[in-house]
């Protein structure tokens, strides 16, 4: 009798661990914010895994893991149920069975009772962490959302380390320090007085990451470099779904009035901090550019009455979210949408004498922009209808394009605009593919509307600030509601002179606002190379490998 329950109770104290364990990681991002929490969260976690009975080990490590996953997913991506409740439940479900992946290895070849050293099983522990968060930004598009290096986002010396191996490398931190504590702590616990030379190289390793941070922080910020201007604006139009709630003449009205009103306050105060570039957001004007296959292009009306309307201010670069759709002529002077033609969700530039540059975005995101065999499984219409509470217009087409955009400055400098739709800053290995040796900055224009007033705007703007530190490129964001904010290249919104945030928020601090902000961006003229932009994901790729083979070999090698 006293042995099953025993077992029971047992088993009850695993499932609690790994609902503690997950709970506690969620407590990292956004909208809680405990990041500290980030170098402990896992231990309860790892502590149940390790107790798992070595018979049929890795199913139930997998079970605890995947467990553990579904407690914090389900508290991370709540804000997907502003869309969808069917969705705020799969994502998790899915997203969990990498945490349960993770655990099936920690309960197996990550487990220390085979008697291997202390700083080995971290070592393998931490990369097949960090290996799992790159797979899961891989497998079907990707979703490389909050990895655990998004809590070192308010921690600049920590965060540099990013420019290494990427910021899904840089979360073998946290991991590698957990594992060695809890072996430590074990010991202690077990009696073992002696100093913990395990947790002691561990704590090295941070100091280390740490003063590479104030090295790397140091170098950037004495770097020669140009000032770019630039003026963020946003509204904040509300929407259900994909269902924006203003009509087209609101819409239009609203950016015209909004820029005016700032660039005419600009102009008033002090003429020289006038705006090299206005930036707009994803899909800011409702209606569409047309574009032949030659470049020859025209756009709907109210487009370019409102635009035309702003010009009067005065000049800049226009930067804005639109809708591309292929035309073929119609005339001399006329242009048509083509028959079953493609369209794209774009970026356009418009240079004050109206010459036009687009990119069409290349990573599109599922049941968003497109339907994966649609055509063949006709529910799949239905079923983002009923969710997006809008009737499906067909799929966006990728774009092909991995050039950067080359946009003047009021004083001709030429610099290169990495483009960047909505969940594409959250991409590095697409992001990485602009990089050049000129001056460049990334451009994000985006619409976190989607999902009210949640913490998905908190958490995408937590995740992409990590490019700007990746590839050592300053960024602008443009949100209709989100964040609109300026990132330099260490990651900080500071502004360069006076050091106040650059990000655009109301009185009570939130950024589901509108209104605008005049950032300033100091862009290196001669922009560092990092080891991330030469090598992208390969070095992680090649530390999993080893992470995998290693303890495999040895297990073999000593059964055999």
């Amino acid at each position: 009798m006293n042995a099953p329950r025993m077992a029971m109770r047992s088993t009850w104290k695993k499932i609690a661990a790994a609902v503690t364990g997950g709970v506690l990681m969620a407590g990292v991002f956004p909208p809680f914010g405990m990041t500290l929490l980030v170098w402990v969260a896992l231990v309860p976690l790892l502590a149940a895994l390790w107790s798992v009975e070595e018979k049929r080990a890795g199913w139930k490590g997998f079970g605890i893991g995947w467990l553990a996953g579904m407690a914090s997913l389900l508290v991370q991506c709540n804000w997907v149920a502003s869309v969808s409740w069917v969705g705020a439940v799969l994502l998790p479900m899915y997203l969990a069975i990498y945490w349960g992946l993770f655990g099936a290895f920690a309960a197996t070849l990550g487990n220390p009772r085979g008697g291997s050293g202390s700083l080995r099983i971290a070592f393998f522990l931490a990369a097949v962490w960090a290996g799992l968060e790159l797979l899961r930004g891989w497998v079907i598009t990707g979703f490389g959302w909050n990895g655990l290096a998004m809590a070192f986002g308010e921690t600049p010396l920590m965060a540099q380390g990013a420019d290494l191996l990427g910021a899904t490398g840089l979360s073998m931190l946290p991991v590698f320090f957990q594992v060695v504590l809890l072996q430590a702590g074990k010991r202690i616990c077990d009696g073992n007085r002696r100093l913990p030379l395990d947790l002691v190289a561990a704590l090295a390793v941070i100091g280390l990451m740490a003063g590479y941070g104030f090295l790397r922080i140091s170098m950037e910020r004495s770097k020669e470099s140009v000032r770019l201007k630039a003026l963020l604006v946003q509204l904040n139009i509300p929407q259900e779904a994909a269902l924006q709630l203003w009509t087209a003449e609101q819409v239009h009205m609203a950016y015209e009035d909004e820029t005016i009103k700032a660039l005419e306050k600009i102009k008033a105060e002090d003429s020289s901090h006038w705006p090299d570039w206005v930036m707009w957001p994803e899909c800011a004007l409702t209606g569409r550019i047309l574009r032949t296959d030659d470049g020859t292009w025209a756009m709907w009306r109210e487009n370019s009455e409102t635009i035309s309307q702003v010009r009067k201010s005065g000049p800049f670069q226009l930067i804005y979210g639109v809708n591309e759709l292929e035309a073929e002529k119609a005339g001399e002077d006329q242009l048509v949408m083509k028959n079953k033609g493609r369209a794209w969700n774009s970026i356009a530039v418009m240079s004050p004498d109206d010459q036009l540059q687009t990119y069409r975005k290349r990573h599109l995101v599922i049941f968003g922009e497109t339907i994966p065999f649609v055509d063949s499984i006709p529910w799949l219409k239905e079923i983002y209808e009923q969710q997006a509470g809008v009737e499906y217009g067909g799929s966006f087409t990728a774009g092909d394009s991995l050039d950067p955009l080359p946009v003047p400055t009021a004083k001709r400098d030429v610099i290169g605009a990495i483009p960047t739709v909505c969940f594409e800053d959250s991409v590095p290995r697409l992001v990485r593919k602009f990089v050049r040796n000129e001056p460049q900055v990334i451009v994000n224009t985006t619409n976190d509307g989607w999902f009210k007033q949640s913490a998905a705007a908190a958490q995408h703007f937590a995740n992409a600030r990590f490019r700007a530190i990746e590839l050592r490129r300053p960024m602008l964001r443009c949100a209709n509601t989100g964040v609109s904010a300026a990132i330099d290249t260490t990651g900080s919104t500071a502004h360069p002179d006076t050091g106040k945030p650059q990000l655009l928020v109301d009185a009570n601090g939130s950024h589901f606002t509108r209104g605008s902000l005049l950032a300033e961006l100091k862009v290196p003229l001669h922009p560092s190379t990092t080891l991330y932009a030469i090598i992208g994901d390969y070095g992680l790729m090649l530390i999993v490998l080893m992470a995998l083979l290693l303890p495999w070999a040895s297990r073999r090698k000593a059964i055999v």
